[in-house]
């Protein structure tokens, strides 16, 4: 997926079960980069793109990634919408939606503890041992090595949307234009497919998404805006200190 994942199994379990659990989650991660990067020109998603693939002869994964991301058009008013670049890229929910499929793996295997992080994008289950839950840090938008906010969560989702690494990636849909508003969005809920598709939607509507993200049920959120205001909603899971 051009982007660093990271996997922390925290179940005591045999080493050479951990591995192959690990090693499970990695190749399922691998055939999702297969089948959906718009980086590979033999990938079912460049292909079908170029209408060189129908839809039905797609693998049953691509059908059901469309299907949602037609959903999540339809819930974000239009701004999260696969074909804002010209071309089909699902990319926005594809990343989140394939680290959730590993963690519900993992969890079906019986690794009931564990942090899946792929490029900012996390999901956690359980909590590491020692501690009630798992703290995930916000990376800060302009300073690379420090955070905005430090997160406390267990079965929960954190996803980011940003400008700061990729630059002026996400376009809005109804104007064609980057979005330069929001410099940073977190959205944190159930699913990591779906918070992922809403953190870029609302980095897409820019300031207006502010007041949009919080008409979510059962979401909270993180927004750094290009001006340099932190915002967040009154239940945002913020971590206490280590050492209360």
């Amino acid at each position: 997926m051009g982007m660093a994942v990271s996997l922390d199994l925290d179940d005591d379990l045999p080493i050479d079960r951990l591995e192959s659990l690990a090693d499970g989650v990695f190749d399922w991660l691998r055939l999702v980069d297969g089948v959906f990067s718009t980086y590979k020109p033999e990938s079912e998603i460049s292909r079908l793109a170029r209408g060189e693939l129908r839809r039905e002869d797609c693998s049953p994964i691509v059908g059901e990634v469309l299907d949602r991301c037609a959903e999540l058009w339809a819930e974000t008013g239009g701004y999260f919408d696969v074909n804002a670049g010209g071309t089909l890229d699902p990319s926005g929910y594809v990343k989140g939606w394939a680290v959730q499929r590993a963690c519900d793996r993992l969890r079906a295997e019986g690794c009931a503890n564990h942090c899946l992080n792929a490029g900012g994008d996390i999901y956690v289950r359980g909590a590491p041992r020692g501690r009630p839950r798992w703290r995930v840090g916000i990376r800060h938008p302009w300073e690379a090595l420090s955070v905005a906010w430090v997160l406390e969560v267990s079965d929960t989702a954190v996803a980011t949307s940003g400008t700061y690494e990729r630059g002026l990636h996400v376009l809005n849909p109804f104007t064609g234009a980057p979005a330069r508003d929001l410099r940073s969005v977190t959205v944190v809920g159930p699913d990591l497919g779906t918070a992922d598709a809403y953190a870029t939607a609302a980095l897409a509507m820019g300031l207006k998404g502010i007041d949009w993200l919080a008409t979510l049920p059962g979401h909270e959120c993180a927004v750094v805006t290009e001006d340099g205001r932190a915002l967040r909603s009154d239940g945002l899971p913020v971590a206490p200190p280590l050492d209360s």
